[in-house]
């Protein structure tokens, strides 16, 4: 039986959730749509940091047997615009222009899930399960009512483990021109 620990992120795990970031929004290309060719150096500046949406603080990490094997980032979603200035500053730093419009995808009144990754060779084993247990637990210890978070219409699976821990359809919503499905866990 494979050990799975469940950790509060630290600066040394950025590189495990830049690589998280990429794998949320859809791979390489995805990324480097945004954050230029050099997306991981950017992406790893962002986890360093503390007030980024990326951020180390935001995060939580899962163990396995002691190996990194992927990570949960989520925040306050009145605080979006906030976190995504800093995000978006460091960006324009490194790629030198201004970045395409993006669509608000939280806002206030819900505790928002931003990306989630298992590292393929953890894959099946229970990890985002208990990721995604643990990060909707900790936004309703801190007295959030709702928690939300994105799934593209094209990924069932995602969508399946999601509806497994309780969330729900709300809405349907346009995010970086996928076609998403807005979930929802409400305290009970």
């Amino acid at each position: 039986m494979r050990q799975i620990v469940i950790r509060h992120a630290s600066e040394d795990d950025a590189q495990l959730i830049a690589s998280a970031v990429v794998m949320a929004i859809g791979g390489d290309e995805s990324v480097r749509k945004y954050c230029g060719d050099d997306y991981m150096t950017v992406l790893e500046e962002l986890a360093r940091m503390e007030t980024s949406q990326y951020s180390w603080r935001n995060a939580l990490v899962a163990e396995v047997d002691g190996a990194l094997a992927g990570a949960v980032i989520g925040y306050d979603g009145a605080r979006l615009q906030e976190l995504r200035s800093h995000t978006f500053d460091v960006i324009r730093m490194h790629i030198g222009t201004a970045l395409p419009f993006i669509e608000d995808e939280t806002g206030p009144g819900e505790f928002y899930l931003d990306s989630i990754a298992v590292l393929p060779a953890f894959r099946g084993c229970g990890v985002g399960g208990r990721l995604l247990a643990a990060m909707r637990d900790r936004a309703l210890a801190e007295g959030h009512e709702r928690v939300g978070l994105l799934v593209d219409f094209g990924n069932p699976d995602a969508e399946r483990l999601y509806l497994s821990l309780g969330f729900t359809r709300v809405e349907e919503r346009k995010f970086l021109g996928h076609d998403m499905w807005h979930l929802q866990y409400c305290r009970k």
